[in-house]
């Protein structure tokens, strides 16, 4: 297969770099599928790559990799060139530009946005933001308002703020940002509440009470003077005329037990049909 032949510039085509690849779709239809087919299709993929580079190009400096942009348009164009039919009498890059466009449009909608929301806020936000463009040309750098914004755009003034509102979710705000301009350096980060380690500690205290209460009492009273009077294994063991040995293998062996009965209990608790569980008590 010959080498594909660019174009002349003197032509009067709109893509300098746009090679004439007519013959080579005439011959990717008349193929059945095969590797013979696949091979020219990579030929003519190949042949078009800087196009596509081009067209990525148009779209640095908003956020994202070149590398990666230029990935998603070579994406596109393979799409392009699977897809078109020499037939319907289109040039090859009439075809291709939206297609490779509508591929990198496709991956800044789904990828690029710190928030999610709908397509139809996205190009809410897309309208609105280009009708307070062109607007701000004519109001003497004044904002225009939403009145204007709907009348200029064509959308209902309900539809306009839900698009200003979205040209806030595009990108997050950093949690060190400072919300002032003083020099205290309070930040979003300082406004937020800290994990309150009490609320644990209540639940676990009342998932293990009804096994306290079935311990043995000598078992349940060591406990007590030792997680809520602070006393020592030490002065237990002199309190209650035995070794400290065996008070550390008590407490040890106490410990383990509950640990094993109040995990039994949620694991038979998970296992309960929802109607029949009952919450517990916090």
């Amino acid at each position: 297969m010959s080498a594909v032949r660019f174009r002349a510039k003197h032509a009067r085509h709109p893509h300098d770099d746009a090679p004439d690849t007519a013959a080579h779709f005439e011959r990717i239809t008349s193929l059945p599928d095969g590797p013979e087919k696949e091979e020219l299709r990579q030929e003519v993929v190949r042949a078009w790559m800087p196009m596509a580079d081009r067209l990525a190009q148009r779209f640095r400096n908003r956020g994202e990799n070149l590398e990666d942009l230029q990935q998603v348009a070579a994406l596109g164009l393979v799409k392009a060139v699977a897809r078109y039919d020499p037939a319907r009498g289109c040039a090859f890059e009439s075809f291709a530009v939206p297609t490779i466009v509508g591929e990198i449009k496709r991956h800044f909608r789904d990828y690029m946005w710190d928030l999610h929301v709908p397509r139809r806020v996205q190009e809410l936000r897309n309208r609105v933001r280009a009708s307070s463009r062109e607007l701000g040309v004519t109001l003497d750098d004044r904002s225009p308002t939403v009145a204007q914004i709907a009348e200029h755009s064509g959308l209902s003034q309900e539809d306009v703020v839900i698009g200003m509102e979205a040209l806030e979710s595009y990108s997050a705000l950093s949690l060190d940002a400072e919300l002032s301009k003083n020099e205290d350096g309070y930040s979003l980060l300082d406004t937020l509440g800290a994990t309150e380690p009490g609320f644990d500690r209540v639940t676990y205290r009342e998932a293990v009470k009804p096994q306290l209460r079935n311990l043995p009492e000598r078992e349940r009273y060591i406990l007590y003077l030792r997680f809520f009077c602070d006393m020592t294994q030490s002065s237990i063991a002199e309190q209650l005329g035995i070794s400290q040995m065996h008070v550390s293998r008590l407490i040890s062996r106490t410990c383990e037990r509950l640990h094993r009965e109040v995990e039994a209990e949620v694991a038979a608790r998970a296992h309960e049909p929802s109607a029949e569980r009952t919450p517990m008590t916090v």
